[in-house]
């Protein structure tokens, strides 16, 4: 089985990498020459172009910033559904609109292409542990072809439905993420505020009825957990950018279903805020600056 995989960043790199240590045969390729390179040395395949990777592949993998990134890969006359074989299967892991997915599945129909939206949750921590968790929307058969890669890439793969319904899931949780993590913060800095220690004060919530995934695995406070980025200056991770990204596509589902979400459409608010103040490249958690006093920060 030949695989295309095509962006290389901070997700797609070791997602990448994970297949080729489980001796999938991978021709990686990036528009970045560096994300190219710190993956050749890794000992991937890298091709000269998009195109040349996925010319002869039978599944192309996809893990790219936004729709029209995917679109502008996939659709057009110069774009991958014009080289890609017939019976290929074609497997997007990037977080995009859900009519974007589904008129990229309409597409490879007509072409003789299988694909699935497959967007994950896990961050770059799941990518790189293999761990990740898969949402797919898609066929049920053309999910069983995925499978064996996606179980290389992931520890959990969920079908949600027909094409797009991986994407309208995946907003749903990130929504609910981005909320989650601003009251987790509110939390911190008012408890911090009033002389406690977040340690101490995490560990309460932890084990009582304000836990979840934030205060688990992610705090976003520096120096309560190690290995998060709040104790690596927010580097890496899931940058403040991606999370208006997913935000902003929730909120233009809402309007387009006419669905009811005040508290996601202040956490857009929130994390626009965070953005235009210079913290986009961020990992998503520091918006607990927004919440400390200055002398906290």
């Amino acid at each position: 089985m030949k695989i295309a995989f095509i962006g290389l960043g901070n997700m797609g790199a070791p997602m990448a990498l994970n297949l080729h240590k489980a001796g999938f045969s991978i021709s990686g390729y990036d528009i970045s020459s560096a994300s190219c390179e710190a993956l050749r040395a890794q000992g991937v395949p890298i091709a000269d172009s998009a195109g040349a990777a996925a010319t002869d592949a039978d599944v192309v993998i996809s893990m790219l910033p936004a729709s029209q990134h995917v679109e502008q890969l996939y659709l057009g006359e110069t774009g991958l559904l014009q080289v890609m074989k017939q019976g290929a299967l074609l497997i997007d892991c990037s977080t995009i609109a859900a009519e974007t997915s589904r008129k990229l599945a309409q597409a490879a129909e007509a072409r003789g292409i299988s694909a699935i939206d497959a967007p994950v949750s896990g961050g770059t921590g799941g990518a790189i542990a293999g761990t990740l968790t898969f949402i797919v929307g898609g066929k049920a058969a053309d999910l069983e072809r995925a499978r064996p890669l996606l179980e290389k890439m992931g520890a959990n793969i969920f079908h949600a439905g027909d094409a797009g319904a991986g994407q309208t899931a995946k907003i749903c949780n990130n929504m609910l993420l981005g909320i989650l993590m601003i009251g987790t913060s509110e939390a911190i800095a008012l408890g911090v505020a009033n002389g406690l220690d977040p340690k101490v004060l995490s560990e309460i919530m932890r084990r009582s009825s304000g836990g979840n995934w934030a205060l688990e695995k992610y705090n976003p406070l520096p120096g309560v957990m190690e290995n998060v980025p709040a104790s690596k200056n927010y580097a890496g991770g899931f940058g403040v950018d991606l999370m208006l990204k997913d935000l902003g596509l929730a909120q233009e589902n809402v309007r387009a279903v006419k669905a009811v979400t005040p508290l996601g459409a202040l956490a857009h608010a929130l994390y626009s805020a965070h953005s235009q103040a210079g913290n986009g490249a961020l990992d998503f958690s520091s918006i607990i600056r927004l919440m400390q006093r200055p002398e906290n920060t």
